[in-house]
C-alpha cells in the first residue's frame, strides 16, 4: 500500500508517519517528488490498513497496491529513477549508450573498440569476462585476465565498465573491477544470485529472461531491490518465440509498458535480440524512438575474429552511423503519452 501525503507536508510530518510504519513492523519507502510525497509501505497490508491514518497530520489518503512488485513500482516511486555511474546518468530523460565487444579478447582490440565507441558517443564500455554459453565446448570467457584488460582500458579511456556476473561465487572478483554489473537472461530468475547482488552497492543491468513476461522481469528486479539496492536498469533483449528469423523477438511496445509500471530506466539490447548485424541498428533505432533510456550494443572491428557472437557485432563505422542517426531522433517519452479511456477515447 501507499500513503499519499498532502501538498505542503513538512519533513517532520513525513518522518512521523515513517517512524510509526517502522514501529508497526513494516518498512517505509519515502519518495519525495516535486509536487507530492508518497510513502510506500511494505509489510502486512491487512494489519497496516487497520491503523489510524486519519489521525496523522499531512496524510491525504491511503491506497492499496495490487502489484506483486513494490519497490520497482511507479506507484511506490512516482518519479523516474536516475542512476549515476561516475558522472554518466541514465533515466529521467538522461540517455546512455553502452558498447563494446561481446567477449574480452586482446587488450589491443578492446582498447581500439573503446576509443572508437567513445569517439562516436558511447558513455560506457561493455565486455564479457565470464560468458554463459549454450554449448559447454564454446569459449567461456577469459576470467580475471579479461577483467584486468577492462580495467586497463578504463584507465586510458575513462569509460565505466559493464560486465556480467554469472554466479554468487564470482561476485567478490567481478565487483573489484566492474562499475556496473550485468545479469544475463539465463540468470534472470536465479533468485539466490539476485538477492546476493542486492546486498552490494553497484548498479545492475537486469536482462529479461529467455521466456519471461514483463511482470516476471519486474519481480526479478524486486528480488534485487528488496535487499536494499535501488539502482537497477531493466534491459530488453527479446524473448524466445515461434518466429525463427531472428534469434529472439523484441517487442518495443514493452518499453512504454515497463515505464508505465516502473520508475526504473529501460534499455534495449538489439545485438542479442536479433543475433544478426544487419538488424541491430534498425531495432536499436526503433527502441530509442519508442522512448528507451539507452542501448547496450556489441561492436568489433573484425567480427570474424571475435571470440563469441561475431555475427551480431557492429563494425565501428556501423556504430558511428547509428549514433549520428540517433542525434536527430526525437523519441517518445512517458510525458508524451496520450492516456486512453476505452469508452471515451483519448483524454
Amino acid at each position: 500500500m501507499i500513503i499519499v501525503m498532502k501538498n505542503g507536508v513538512t519533513a517532520e510530518q513525513i518522518n512521523e508517519v515513517a517512524r510509526h510504519i517502522e514501529s508497526w513492523g513494516a518498512r517505509a519507502h519515502v519518495d519525495r517528488g516535486e509536487i507530492q510525497t508518497v510513502i510506500g509501505v511494505i509489510g502486512d497490508k491487512a494489519e497496516i490498513l487497520r491503523k489510524p491514518w486519519g489521525s496523522f497530520a499531512g496524510v491525504e489518503k491511503v491506497l492499496e497496491v495490487s502489484d506483486p512488485f513494490k519497490m520497482a513500482s511507479r506507484k511506490f516511486h512516482p518519479t523516474d529513477t536516475v542512476i549515476d555511474v561516475e558522472g554518466v546518468k541514465i533515466g529521467g530523460g538522461h540517455t546512455c549508450v553502452i558498447a563494446g565487444p561481446c567477449s574480452v579478447d586482446t587488450e589491443e582490440y578492446v582498447l581500439a573498440i573503446a576509443k572508437a565507441v567513445k569517439a562516436s558517443g558511447a558513455k560506457m564500455l561493455r565486455g564479457g569476462a565470464f560468458k554463459p554459453r549454450t554449448s559447454p565446448y564454446t569459449f567461456q570467457g577469459s576470467g580475471e585476465d579479461g577483467l584486468k584488460i577492462l580495467q586497463t582500458v578504463k584507465k586510458e579511456t575513462g569509460l565505466p565498465i559493464v560486465t556480467e556476473v554469472m554466479s554468487v561465487d564470482q561476485i567478490d572478483l567481478v565487483y573489484r573491477y566492474a562499475d556496473v554489473i550485468q545479469v544475463g537472461a539465463r540468470n534472470t530468475q536465479n533468485f539466490n544470485l539476485l538477492k546476493a547482488i542486492g546486498k552490494m552497492n553497484k548498479p545492475v543491468i537486469l536482462k529479461n529472461g529467455i521466456a519471461t513476461t514483463a511482470k516476471e522481469h519486474l519481480m526479478s528486479a524486486e528480488y534485487i531491490m528488496s535487499e536494499g539496492l535501488k539502482d537497477v536498469i531493466l534491459c530488453l533483449r527479446g524473448t524466445r518465440s515461434y518466429e525463427t528469423a531472428m534469434r529472439n523477438s523484441l517487442d518495443v511496445a514493452l518499453i512504454p509498458y515497463l515505464q508505465e509500471l516502473s520508475h526504473l530506466p529501460v534499455i534495449v539490447d538489439s545485438s542479442h535480440s536479433t543475433g544478426a548485424r544487419a538488424y541491430v541498428n534498425p531495432v536499436a533505432y526503433a527502441g530509442m524512438a519508442a522512448g528507451a533510456d539507452g542501448l547496450i550494443l556489441e561492436v568489433h572491428p573484425k567480427p570474424h575474429e571475435a571470440l563469441s557472437d561475431g555475427e551480431q557485432a557492429l563494425l565501428p563505422r556501423d556504430f558511428e552511423y547509428l549514433m549520428r542517426k540517433l542525434d536527430d531522433l526525437k523519441p517518445f517519452s512517458q510525458k508524451d503519452w496520450v492516456k486512453f479511456d476505452g469508452e471515451n477515447g483519448a483524454k
